[in-house]
């Protein structure tokens, strides 16, 4: 039996000596919750904001305005700014996000139902990922929090 994403992801966090904080928008919170699922991942994990309208991505997760205003949303731009924001608000190594439209409602033919955007930030570098999910509402959100781990995972190996 294989150890799952979450202990991985936690086992890889404590070799670096690294902590963790979460941006999460169309998850509202579904990676923290896998996250801290993990006895003891309070070693690592600092926290998340679920910044689901834009004013609270712009407060709390310091994304610029006029990167809303000109990208959206569900942009590789945003989830950037998300997964950076979350790390210096919070003062974690690691920063992870994931901004995108859940469904069933909200999509237009440039960004469709099942789009989501995750982003990484590292001291190492920064990585970002767009995927468009063809489920409903919850194994849109379900897929998303699974493709952030396995980002994070492959970033925290350095092979994103």
């Amino acid at each position: 039996m294989s150890e799952s994403l979450e202990l991985q992801v936690g086992s890889a966090l404590r070799q670096r000596g690294w902590t963790l904080a979460l941006g999460e928008s169309c998850t509202g919170g579904l990676v923290a919750h896998r996250i801290t699922e993990v006895a003891g991942s309070s070693e690592y994990f600092l926290g998340g904001v679920v910044a689901y309208s834009n004013p609270v991505k712009h407060s709390l997760l310091q994304v610029a305005e006029q990167t809303l205003e000109n990208y959206g949303a569900v942009s590789e731009e945003t989830a950037l700014q998300m997964a950076r924001g979350a790390r210096a608000v919070l003062g974690a190594n690691v920063g992870l996000s994931v901004t995108g439209i859940a469904g069933p409602g909200g999509g237009t033919a440039e960004k469709p139902v099942g789009l989501t955007v995750l982003a990484v930030s590292t001291p190492e570098g920064d990585w970002i990922e767009r995927h468009v999910w063809s489920g409903d509402r919850q194994a849109n959100k379900q897929a998303s929090a699974e493709a952030a781990l396995q980002l994070l995972m492959r970033a925290l190996s350095k092979q994103p």
